[in-house]
């Protein structure tokens, strides 16, 4: 075997590094049996190279070994590397090997090179096997990885005849070098010999006694008891003792599980506040004495007490609408109410699908949450009646007079018609010449919209818009100072809103199980709404111009009405214009026009539409004082939106202004 004393270092500028890359081997030579001339050199001098014809080849591996030298400062973990000189005619121009060793964690290296010469007779050693090398002794570091290479010289000056691998050095766990000082140092052998001991004493105070064996090379410890909501810790030292002890003591009621968890916290030299713990379960549950069969009766009949004492609560505040509606069956539980809840939608035909999701909603309100709806298209026969107008500030009046809610549904078309009103293009929809009704939208937010401003609050409004339709872009100006919802990922927040009840109290937080947006597809009328949102979603993505193309021309929109039958197949038709006075008197005028003019139902016009269109035997019917809208108040509203002046302008031509 050859011992090598001589080394080297690589360093990287910067790099710190604990200890050095040395071998402990102190003999000088590499003789061996039919060796007799083999020197150990440092690699100072340059490494001979020689044409590949005159150069040896290649070497091949041995093991490897990891195990503990002595050193002046007590056991070290070290490698051995073995490597062997192939048995062929290469031999002759054999005249030494060079190994490196580095570090691939600190770039620590050593270079030794062997000087020998084999005759071309002597291609195996006496004993008939391959001529053997090693370096013995090489101080490592656990847990760290070394690049080792061998090359025989002379080097050929073509090509790559260097052996390489990689080794790394076990932990501190391996038993073969866990008594390095190294290991020691991080408690890798450290035998605690823990005990404990529990006892119960008056008062139901628990005493627990720690016992266990100090290392050699940690002072101090931290011993630590804790449970769920109890921790308690103390910090001892070793001294001039071996043996430490730690007492803990505590009342049974200030614990909430029976089960504890000990643990010692070693501080050892080499890994200082981050050493591996030791831990141990403590089991308290045999100290406490066993629930006799009067407490269990006792806490049995606690229960069924409560559970009939919630019972009769119930029946003596049973909603008595909600005992003949099956809707309000499914309010959820913990938010019922005294009376039936009751929503006014407004909102704009904006295309057949976007109906058909206005309309899935109106179900799932009425279905699953217990609501009563109030639609258009579903009171067409009192609407026939009363005309836009009237059923609409009827509806508004019901709902000041109430804890009801107005539910305004903003849409590309709300916003459209809403600055429509104040000044911008006409808007006319192909919905909205279908419809029965005509356009709803105008005449409400020509109701709404005053009223809403003047407010000294707003919870009697809620403005929402389905996200994954629409955006909040479309949100007209004057309900931007207020709360937007997002359906249905906000519903159940709107859904508090219509309750009138906070979703977060102090100390909780309220759910509504079945309303987030996860869950709301669930029941089938949720399941019908996503369906429609979605299906509308398509379509938006397969029409990127899909609002336009509802858009209607004059010539468009009076074939649409023909077609829907909206008016009659006449020469001439009747507008009828509705004004609510301030008795709540209605005042109506007759307009007659030819059949190639344009005709609608004028309560479904918006205020804008009224100023542009009035002639002077119009303005004759008006009377200021019993006009529905006030001027004034939608001029305000329109000067923040920088249409005041095209808005004033138009008014300006009506003489009744």
């Amino acid at each position: 075997m050859i011992h090598v004393p001589l080394f080297c270092f690589c360093l990287t500028a910067g790099l710190s590094v604990s200890s050095s890359l040395r071998t402990l081997d102190k003999r000088l030579d590499c003789n061996q049996l039919g060796l007799d001339n083999c020197k150990i050199n440092n690699c100072s001098d340059k490494r001979p190279v020689a044409p590949r014809q005159h150069a040896p080849v290649d070497p091949e591996w041995g093991p490897e070994h990891v195990g503990v030298w002595m050193d002046e400062h007590g056991p070290v973990p070290v490698l051995s590397v073995t490597w062997k000189i192939k048995p062929d005619g290469s031999v002759k121009a054999l005249c030494g090997s060079e190994i490196n060793i580095r570090d691939e964690s600190t770039y620590q290296c050593m270079c030794v090179q062997f000087s020998y010469k084999l005759n071309s007779n002597q291609q195996q050693n006496p004993k008939h096997e391959q001529w053997t090398f090693s370096l013995n002794g090489v101080i490592v570091e656990p847990e760290h990885t070394y690049m080792v290479s061998v090359i025989n010289l002379p080097e050929p000056d073509v090509g790559d005849y260097v052996i390489r691998k990689q080794i790394t050095i076990p932990g501190c766990g391996d038993r073969r070098i866990q008594n390095a000082v190294i290991c020691l140092e991080n408690g890798s052998v450290w035998d605690h010999h823990l005990t404990t001991d529990v006892s119960l004493k008056e008062r139901k105070t628990f005493s627990i006694f720690v016992g266990f064996e100090a290392a050699e090379y940690s002072e101090r410890y931290r011993v630590s008891l804790q449970s769920h909501g109890f921790h308690s810790s103390k910090n001892v030292s070793k001294g001039n003792t071996a043996l430490l002890n730690v007492t803990f003591e505590f009342g049974s009621w200030q614990i909430s599980q029976c089960k504890m968890l000990l643990t010692i916290q070693p501080f050892f030299i080499r890994c200082k506040n981050d050493c591996r713990r030791l831990e141990e379960s403590i089991d308290l549950c045999p100290y406490y004495q066993p629930r006799t069969w009067a407490i269990k009766a006792t806490v049995e009949l606690l229960i069924i007490g409560v559970f009939l004492g919630y019972l009769l609560w119930r029946a003596f505040h049973k909603d008595p609408v909600n005992t003949t509606s099956s809707a309000a069956k499914q309010q959820p539980q913990g938010f019922q109410v005294q009376e039936r809840r009751r929503v006014l939608i407004i909102y704009s035909l904006d295309h057949p699908l976007y109906k058909n999701i206005i309309l899935k909603l109106c179900a799932f309100l009425s279905n699953k949450c217990g609501t009563e709806v109030v639609l258009d298209l579903l009171d067409s026969t009192r609407l026939g009646v009363l005309g836009s107008i009237q059923w609409l500030d009827w509806h508004r009046e019901q709902m000041e007079s109430s804890s009801d809610k107005i539910l305004i549904l903003c849409s590309r078309g709300v916003q459209a018609k809403w600055r429509a009103m104040c000044g911008d293009k006409q808007v006319f929809l192909r919905e909205d010449a279908r419809s029965p009704v005509g356009d709803m939208l105008s005449p409400a937010l020509s109701l709404v919209v005053p009223h809403f401003i003047r407010s000294t609050s707003f919870e009697k409004y809620i403005v929402a818009y389905f996200d994954d339709v629409c955006s909040e872009e479309d949100v007209p100006s004057p309900f931007n100072i207020t709360v937007r919802y997002k359906l249905m990922k906000q519903f159940e927040e709107l859904f508090f809103r219509i309750l009138d009840t906070e979703k977060h109290e102090p100390g909780r937080v309220n759910h509504i199980k079945g309303f987030s947006e996860g869950e709301y597809c669930h029941c089938p009328s949720g399941r019908a709404l996503r369906d429609a949102i979605e299906a509308f979603q398509a379509y938006q993505l397969e029409h990127p111009q899909w609002f336009e193309d509802e858009l209607l021309e004059s010539s468009e929109l009076k074939a649409e009405e023909n077609s829907a039958e909206i008016c009659d197949n006449t020469k001439t038709t009747t507008n009828l214009t509705a004004y609510r006075g301030p008795a709540s008197t209605i005042v109506t005028s007759h307009v007659t026009t030819q059949e190639n003019d344009y005709t609608a139902d004028r309560t479904g016009q918006n205020v804008a539409e009224e100023f542009q269109m009035c002639t002077t035997a119009e303005v004759s019917r008006f009377n200021t004082e019993n006009m529905q809208f006030d001027v004034i108040a939608f001029l305000d509203i329109c000067e923040d939106l920088h249409f005041y002046e095209t808005v004033k302008s138009r008014c300006d031509s009506c003489s009744t202004f």
